[in-house]
């Protein structure tokens, strides 16, 4: 199998002198810190609460009604979780490679896992299209569905446009555009063991045949209730926008770069319901990722970042680390994926590689955690090395609860002011969209918090007035979470007792019951 990491050693320094002519790249996205800079606003909030600030002028009497501590065991939300692979880019788990166990002996085992969340395709084109007009989908995406829905998981997935790992034998492209499509001869990597060859990107046939891909895919996935993001097609070795040392197949980097941007422009506009995650892949290729990835994240889209530890991660980071707040990061780490136990030595404090990994998803603020193939190895870690995945559990992602909830009286009948706390390490992915509730469901009062907030680690506040009379009534603290219009129920991340829909109850209390304090 192709190792990443061969790509990566020689880099820059071979594209900066690739035979092939580029003409100066527009710079029209500078290098800059992400840390302050304008994105934009972020979604628009539908119905904004009022949040704050509450002063004690206010209101003719306050009192404090329930408070919630953070919840230990795992919570399971949209936008978050632990991501085992169905099929990565050399195929399934090792054992099904080699004929040890069924497809479907691999699927279940990592779909049972009790810390896996989502279920991961990354196949190649070829592998979901084999004639215009329609998919012709490996098997692999039914059993991937079949066990999603039965274990109460989501799927996300990356069509690859490209991948060394099934070169010089095959290419990623379907067979039947080999003959439209021209095909470059880009050069040996820098193990020098194979000549890899690109799709020209840019000719028209590919542009056509890339457009049904999508409008195919998004026509049977965009609005699937079990599905969570999709990958961005991006250029090059695996999607992720490189062909490692080796020269890209474009004449000059214009055209590279229009045409990497009119793809991403294209998936954004098709792909109109489901997350898109695009990496952030420094420009080693000269492709215009820099472009790509400004536009992507204007549109909302997710970030990714498949390779953790590796030489070019400082400026991933810093992208990552600071990216807005409402936006996603998926992680992953190619190196030590078969959690072999016997391969991962300890440190002088006792910590194991893949562990030195798994804290740098948190300390990025990150909200997924790739776990790859290896069901069984996946298992005997976690039985050995318990902190690390409980740790994600815990703090990755968002973990939102009400944290203080009081009761005011004020224009004659009941507000209730909520403290939505984030104990995880990340802003929720989109808008936090809350309620409080009758218990029949009658009334609800309710709308959305500003994008992102309660921001990782911090404090929201929204206010709901109440109708008149509800005193001494119990109600529901309900939550959603809003992403690009669709809206999905979320359980809340606390100890206390929860609704079987993941609300709160809590009790009001009576205007001339003793305990009220006085504002000024």
């Amino acid at each position: 199998m192709t190792n990443r990491r061969d790509f990566f050693k020689t880099g820059a320094a071979a594209v900066a002198g690739a035979a092939l002519s580029r003409t100066s790249t527009r710079a029209e996205v500078p290098v800059h810190r992400w840390d302050n800079y304008d994105f934009g606003p972020g979604p628009t909030v539908r119905n904004r609460l009022n949040q704050g600030p509450f002063g004690i002028d206010q209101d003719q009497g306050w009192r404090n009604i329930a408070n919630t501590t953070p919840a230990v065991e795992p919570i399971r939300n949209f936008g978050t979780g632990l991501v085992g692979y169905t099929w990565e880019e050399g195929g399934p788990s090792q054992a099904a490679r080699r004929g040890e166990e069924t497809l479907e002996q691999h699927v279940e085992k990592l779909a049972t896992l009790p810390f896996v969340d989502i279920l991961y395709i990354r196949c190649d084109w070829r592998d979901i299209q084999s004639r215009p007009g329609r998919l012709d989908l490996h098997p692999i995406w039914k059993l991937t569905l079949d066990a999603a829905k039965t274990y109460g998981l989501r799927i996300g997935f990356r069509i690859q446009l490209s991948s060394p790992n099934i070169q010089p034998e095959k290419l990623s492209l379907p067979d039947f555009l080999h003959e439209r499509v021209p095909i470059v001869t880009i050069g040996k990597g820098s193990r020098g063991d194979t000549e890899y060859r690109e799709p020209r990107y840019d000719h028209p046939e590919f542009h056509k045949a890339f457009r049904e891909l999508n409008e195919l895919l998004a026509a049977e996935f965009d609005s699937h209730p079990l599905f969570e993001y999709m990958d961005l097609m991006m250029y090059g070795f695996w999607g992720e926008g490189h062909t490692g040392d080796i020269p890209n197949p474009f004449p000059d980097y214009l055209t590279a770069e229009r045409t990497m941007v009119e793809m991403a422009e294209f998936q954004i506009e098709t792909w109109k319901h489901l997350p898109l995650a695009v990496n952030t892949q420094p420009d080693i290729s000269k492709t215009g990722n820099r472009e790509v990835l400004d536009r992507c994240v204007r549109a909302g889209c997710w970030l990714r970042s498949d390779s953790i530890d590796l030489i070019e991660e400082s400026i991933q980071v810093e992208r990552l680390a600071n990216r807005p707040p409402w936006l996603a990061v998926v992680s992953e780490q190619g190196n030590d994926r078969h959690y072999d136990i016997s391969r991962l030595p300890l440190d002088e404090g006792g910590v194991n590689r893949m562990e030195w990994a798994l804290m740098h998803v948190l300390d990025l603020g990150a909200n997924y955690w790739s776990l790859w193939t290896e069901a069984d190895n996946l298992r005997h870690y976690n039985e050995r090395y318990p902190e690390g995945f409980t740790a994600l559990q815990q703090r990755m992602g968002y973990k939102v609860r009400p944290s203080w909830i009081w009761q005011r009286k004020r224009y004659a009948t009941s507000e209730v002011i909520v403290a939505f706390a984030n104990h995880g390490v990340s802003g929720v992915p989109g808008i936090l969209r809350a309620f409080a509730e009758s218990e029949d469901g009658r009334i609800s009062i309710g709308g959305g918090l500003d994008a992102g907030h309660p921001y990782g680690g911090r404090i929201r506040q929204a206010s709901f007035i109440l109708p008149q009379g509800m005193e001494g009534q119990r109600i529901r603290i309900r939550g959603e979470i809003e992403t690009k219009g669709i809206i999905r129920p979320i359980r809340w991340a606390c100890r206390q007792p929860l609704n079987s829909d993941g609300s709160l109850t809590v009790q009001l209390r009576r205007f001339d019951e003793p305990g009220w304090r006085k504002g000024i």
